[in-house]
């Protein structure tokens, strides 16, 4: 009899090195201040670097935004756009619908070469 694998629904410790709720505060607080508010971490950071302060990674900057939701796009960058579904046709009389055959065969594929 086989056992399955039990290592995945193990419940694991909590890191020694995950943040505090506070640490996790500072984090958001240095985010919103009026100076950061509108710069990315990659700028929050060694912003507070300059100033003396450490309080976490950029990595754990982005991990700590995206959990609380607040990871939009920002700049003037355009918004993403949704993917169009593709277009049905119904053919509704003869010769109404029209359509090609787009697909890429290699040399090899094709019949026998009659290109002098």
């Amino acid at each position: 009899m086989v056992k399955a694998d039990a290592r995945t629904t193990v419940e694991r410790p909590a890191p020694s090195n995950k943040l505090s709720e506070a640490e996790v505060q500072e984090v958001l607080d240095a985010c919103h201040r009026p100076d950061t508010a509108h710069l990315p971490p990659t700028q929050i950071v060694p912003r507070l670097a300059d100033e003396g302060v450490y309080l976490a990674s950029e990595s754990t900057f982005y991990r700590i935004l995206k959990a609380e939701g607040m990871d939009a796009r920002r700049g003037r960058a355009h918004p993403p756009r949704k993917e169009k579904l593709p277009t049905t046709h119904t053919a509704t009389a003869v010769n109404t619908v029209w359509s090609w055959d787009i697909t890429y065969c290699t040399p090899s594929q094709r019949s026998p070469p009659f290109w002098g």
